[in-house]
């Protein structure tokens, strides 16, 4: 079907609703924005769907949730595993418990028993709820931290993290394979209740989350000895974070924590946001505002489905509020880790620390120096995750911290997804640390760089949208793969790898090696002065993202290098 056959379809057939209809009705004169809406459908990636809400088949509407979630339980019925359940979160999005009732139906009216949640929960609340009943699967309706048009739908499987390779295109195939909307199946809410087979979830998975994350502290005689001087800022951005960062450091006995009372509440509209992530300094003006007149020690935020953890630390000497990247962020937290579980004998045996290829290589110098196994992944969380479940199925480690550049981290095993709850209340442990030895948390990440190196991390951004925008992503890529750079600037390229064919080249000597990773459409130059550059198209944006990386001798010094090595890249396009 043509894109205009689609639209007369949703406009003309009884399945739609009228709303639908009187949406599309509003645009039958605009071809471009038919032609956007409807000349695909929305495609159903790796990590689940993730679009522009609104009606047609290349948007996020309760007609392509529910396609979607057919897909996904044809193939739970395949596996055998419709007696487990799946477990449905959402966040605070518009039209997001919407989607999660959506979803819950077609599961229930497809036999499959949908536990869902009596309100917003974070993303890796419920990677730990479908853990903990068993279930098959999990969905979460969230859109992370793109900005409030979006919502998305991502998939989990019983190991409690997004689905990974070969589950990932099988689910793809039976989601593809749906091209019939009248053969969705969904029920009555009330029905499906009385048959069992929707249950609302709340308090219990909260209270056992809850019990789990404290697990991870290493001083809490710490956090009570400085509970009445430490001062925290916290934003959940309008988010799902609010509820359960404020309890946890509450209940460790934290006394002092502000929540910037603009962004306390949900609000899909992210009133007070330009774009609700916290990797955007714009994001934090409230949160440093509130900071600068309470004299706090940090600034905490966390993304909308609060997976996504940001700081600021207060820098004495200069009286500012100074920004941390997830790479340092992450360090800070895993230095920690290493450190004091070394010095108290509370080191798992075979330790291992997992990041992906784009994250900081400062975490090789820390983990050479801890004696801890350092595994790199593919760019995205669930390959951690997956790292989890094979140490656990092997025995050859034992996990203790995951991090990747994009503000995702992970301390414990509770989850299979990067956690911003649990990494609220380690930063807060680290921050009490700091507290109690006289030192604010900007001087420890100095004294970190005093130590290893003054690693320093960048990434440039090309945003290309539409049909056309990825045909110039995907020329860029081959421009890059079919005649790859010998050197950026002054730094020349000692390895190749081309994660798409899974082979190194050694551009010296022409050797061939294998990258060890699954395939992916991913380009890694290793460069001279421990540098590094790497290109990767969003797998759920239309951008193609670059990342590099430098060793510097000072904080300048690191930043004039990183500035030359993104203008070289930029030469280089």
């Amino acid at each position: 079907m043509s894109y205009k056959d689609q639209f007369n379809f949703w406009l003309e057939d009884s399945y739609f609703d009228q709303d639908t209809k009187n949406e599309l009705l509003a645009i039958k004169d605009n071809e471009g924005e038919i032609e956007d809406r409807f000349y695909k459908d929305l495609e159903f990636g790796t990590g689940g769907l993730r679009g522009v809400i609104g009606a047609g088949t290349n948007r996020m509407n309760i007609y392509t949730v529910r396609k979607a979630t057919q897909g996904l339980a044809n193939y739970i019925i395949k596996q055998g595993g419709q007696e487990k359940g799946v477990a449905i979160a959402y966040d605070s999005r518009r039209m997001s418990p919407e989607f999660a009732d959506e979803a819950a139906l077609c599961m229930a009216a497809n036999g499959i028993k949908a536990y869902v949640f009596d309100a917003l929960r974070p993303t890796p609340e419920l990677s730990f709820a479908l853990r903990t009943l068993g279930c098959i699967s999990g969905i979460v309706v969230t859109a992370s931290h793109n900005p409030p048009e979006y919502n998305g739908y991502k998939v989990y499987w019983e190991d409690g993290a997004q689905v990974t390779a070969p589950k990932d295109k099988e689910i793809i195939t039976e989601v593809n394979n749906v091209t019939d909307y009248h053969a969705v199946k969904t029920m009555d809410k009330e029905e499906a209740m009385k048959a069992g087979l929707y249950q609302v979830i709340g308090a219990e998975i909260d209270d056992a989350y809850m019990a789990e994350l404290k697990k991870q502290i290493i001083h809490p005689e710490v956090i009570k000895e400085v509970a009445d001087d430490i001062k925290i800022v916290y934003s959940p951005f309008n988010g799902t974070g609010n509820v359960p960062a404020r309890r946890i450091l509450s209940e460790l006995g934290f006394k002092h924590v502000y929540v910037v009372p603009e962004q306390e509440m949900p609000d899909p509209n992210f009133t007070t946001l330009e774009y609700p992530n916290p990797e955007d300094p714009k994001a934090f003006t409230l949160a440093l505002k509130l900071a600068k007149e309470k004299n706090a020690d940090i600034v905490l935020a966390t993304d909308p489905d609060a997976d996504r953890l940001g700081i600021y630390a207060l820098d004495t000497k200069t009286g500012e509020y100074v920004p941390f990247t997830g790479n340092m962020s992450g360090m800070l937290i895993a230095e920690y880790i290493l450190r004091e579980r070394t010095a108290t004998g509370t080191m798992p045996a075979n330790p291992a620390l997992v990041k992906t290829i784009v994250t900081t290589n400062l975490a090789d110098q820390i983990t050479a120096d801890y004696n801890v196994k350092m595994i790199e992944v593919l760019t995205g969380f669930k390959f951690i995750g997956e790292q989890i479940k094979l140490f656990e199925q092997t025995g050859s480690n034992h996990y203790v911290f995951g991090l990747e550049e994009s503000y995702g981290c992970l301390a414990g095993t509770h989850a299979r997804d990067k956690d911003a709850i649990v990494a609220v209340m380690c930063l807060c442990e680290v921050a009490a640390w700091c507290k109690k030895n006289g030192i604010t948390v900007w001087d420890q990440m100095v004294k970190i760089y005093e130590k290893y190196g003054y690693f320093k991390e960048d990434m440039y951004t090309i945003t290309l949208k539409g049909i056309e925008g990825s045909k110039q992503i995907q020329e860029m890529m081959n421009k890059l793969r079919s005649n790859p750079p010998k050197e950026f600037g002054e730094l020349k390229v000692i390895n190749f790898r081309d994660y798409k064919t899974g082979k190194v080249v050694n551009l010296e000597s022409g050797e061939e090696s294998s990258t060890g990773l699954p395939e992916s459409n991913v380009l890694y130059f290793e460069l001279t002065n421990d540098s590094w550059c790497c290109a990767r198209p969003s797998g759920t944006e239309p951008k193609i993202k670059f990342y590099m990386g430098v060793k510097g001798t000072s904080l300048e010094d690191a930043k004039v290098k990183v500035d030359a090595l993104t203008e070289s890249l930029k030469a280089q396009l």
